[in-house]
């Protein structure tokens, strides 16, 4: 695993875009696995400008997105601030301003007649694409990547998740409440990857900001390996694992 710390939110975000389109480069047909949340917006923003700026080429890459909430799909004729789905937070803060082809996107299926067999599917479709090349994460309050709650088996694969209490409060502080979307109109349940599904990617890029998850940071990478901190299950992880912080969230290691 190899930590890297930076002076601040742009510098992590700029030095984490620098690693995807070295990667885009060298195999334009990559498939890449995205994060939605705050913490990768810096990230994107970067790729958009590099994109616009330097060409850098979306059109064969594939992309698969870590989770959606169930029960919610894309939008578009809604104001941004009142479809918090997660495919039109991708939208909006990447697709629509890369080449990325359209039918390279995959982002779970939130309004899916059938969860059980969508998220087999799911699981065949990252299969058929040769598996994830570099998947990005973040980490939630609790420990958490992507949906995979406290108390997640490291062995689960895509499945819907009933989402703990500390995920639904970060949530609506962070998007729901500025849209002015009551507590009660929140998803409780969501389709994610599995952590095994997850560390079978071949590289992994970790980020995280601020001082609010200095602690986690360090239970997660240097704490025990545990079920009750999924993403320290990247300590069991065999490819390439490149933690990209700044300097506020690796105060604690």
């Amino acid at each position: 695993m190899n930590i890297i710390v930076r002076e601040n939110y742009y510098e992590m975000s700029k030095h984490a875009a620098g690693m995807i389109a070295e990667l885009i480069r060298s195999k334009p047909d990559c498939v890449i696995g995205f994060a939605t949340g705050g913490t990768p917006i810096g990230t994107y923003k970067e790729l958009i400008r590099m994109h616009k700026e330097e060409g850098l080429d979306f059109s064969e890459v594939k992309t698969f997105n870590l989770d959606e909430y169930l029960g919610v799909g894309i939008d578009l004729s809604k104001p941004y601030n009142l479809d918090q789905s997660y495919a039109r937070f991708m939208h909006e803060e990447l697709f629509k301003h890369i080449n990325v082809r359209k039918e390279n996107i995959h982002i779970p299926d939130g309004l899916t007649k059938d969860p059980e067999e969508y998220c087999k599917l799911y699981e065949d479709e990252i299969k058929k694409a040769g598996g994830i090349d570099l998947q990005i994460l973040g980490i939630g309050g609790d420990g958490h990547w992507a949906f995979n709650e406290p108390g997640s088996s490291f062995t689960s694969r895509t499945r819907v998740e009933a989402l703990a209490q500390q995920t639904l409060d970060d949530n609506y502080e962070a998007f729901y409440k500025k849209a002015g979307i009551s507590r009660e109109q929140m998803p409780r349940y969501a389709i994610t990857m599995g952590i095994a599904t997850i560390l079978e990617a071949r590289t992994i890029i970790m980020l995280a900001n601020g001082s609010k998850k200095a602690d986690i940071v360090a239970k997660a990478l240097k704490g025990p390996v545990t079920t009750d901190v999924t993403a320290s299950a990247i300590q069991l992880y065999k490819g390439k694992a490149t933690v990209i912080l700044d300097k506020e969230a690796a105060a604690k290691l």
